[in-house]
């Protein structure tokens, strides 16, 4: 009889993926994703489904894991180091939420520069003549310059759908080689100067930790707006709410924040012109489900010894160099 492998998740996955998983393996779903409760789960299991940040020292308490897979794209809620460290393959779900992703950050312009919750709210309470006023405020996207930093499947996907809507797109990559061919290149200095609606959906990397600083959120244009869908610490947060208060900015929508969960006395709840929400961007039905499918082909492959779909750190299946002790 064929033992199972035992599997970790951190989370629940999509429930029309989950018997997929629960066929070819024991699977096991954390109560909570404290670091005691992962590092105690993960002392006898084979392979890991991530949603949710591990402890540094995680793999330290893992004598039998053999792979570990991102419901997502970043990784970094995994310690990358630490796994290649010990070649324990690693491998994620690019593209699958791409499009959610893209869709958020769309919707959240057009909540910051055409408030219709508001308007509708208004007329609901006060009438038509209170709520028709406030449409002369609104401002449309047709003509505007949208700035992207983090010009990937999701920044690409996103400057598409500005151009449709009759936006100008400037980008900040790595490669600029790999720009789309509507996407004018641009500095980070004349991207935050020049846009009117600034997105940021780069990964968090030690270049981009702090990248919208608050020299650059200070010289960005007078009532222009900040997205951000890449992580929390990408932005000088405090520099940013300090922008929102004094007018500055017309407004800002915040996925993702430097703590997380948001704790209740944030200062980020009494900002002006502030849309938050708690990490959804990438976060449909449809995109859960794309994860979760594309997590549990990677783990299972990565289990039976085949090269999974999307591993990331191929090097660690390498043979181990040979030491010569001559």
């Amino acid at each position: 009889m064929t033992v199972k492998p035992r599997v970790l998740l951190t989370n629940p996955i999509h429930p029309d993926i989950a018997p997929a998983l629960n066929a070819h393996a024991e699977v096991i779903v954390a109560p909570d994703v404290g670091s005691d409760t992962l590092r105690k789960l993960i002392a006898d299991v084979d392979g890991i489904i991530v949603r949710a940040m591990l402890p540094p020292d995680i793999f330290d308490h893992a004598p039998k894991l053999r792979a570990v897979v991102r419901h997502g794209v970043g990784l970094d809620m995994i310690p990358m180091d630490a796994a290649n460290a010990r070649r324990i393959p690693v491998a994620n779900v690019p593209g699958s939420n791409t499009s959610a992703v893209v869709e958020y950050c769309m919707a959240s312009m057009f909540a910051l520069l055409r408030p219709l919750h508001r308007i509708d709210a208004t007329l609901r309470q006060s009438g038509w003549g209170q709520a028709r006023p406030l449409a002369d405020g609104a401002t449309e996207l047709s003509g505007k310059v949208c700035g992207i930093v983090g010009v990937g499947a999701i920044g690409s996907r996103l400057a598409l759908a500005a151009s449709g809507l009759g936006m100008s797109v400037m980008g900040l990559t790595r490669r600029p080689e790999t720009l789309p061919a509507d996407v004018q290149a641009a500095t980070k200095q004349a991207l935050f100067a020049q846009s009117d609606v600034v997105v940021l959906c780069c990964p968090l990397t030690d270049e981009t930790r702090g990248l919208a600083s608050e020299a650059l959120i200070n010289s960005m244009k007078p009532g222009a707006l900040l997205i951000n869908v890449s992580r929390g610490p990408v932005v000088d947060t405090q520099a940013l709410l300090s922008a929102l208060r004094r007018g500055h900015l017309g407004g800002a929508a915040l996925d993702v924040h430097d703590v997380q969960p948001l704790p209740p006395d944030s200062t980020v709840f009494d900002a002006p012109n502030l849309l938050l929400t708690p990490h959804v961007a990438g976060i449909t039905d449809a995109s859960m489900r794309r994860m979760s499918e594309g997590a549990v082909a990677n783990l299972l492959a990565l289990l039976r010894g085949d090269v999974a779909p999307n591993i990331v750190n191929p090097q660690v299946l390498s043979p181990s160099p040979v030491m010569n002790h001559s």
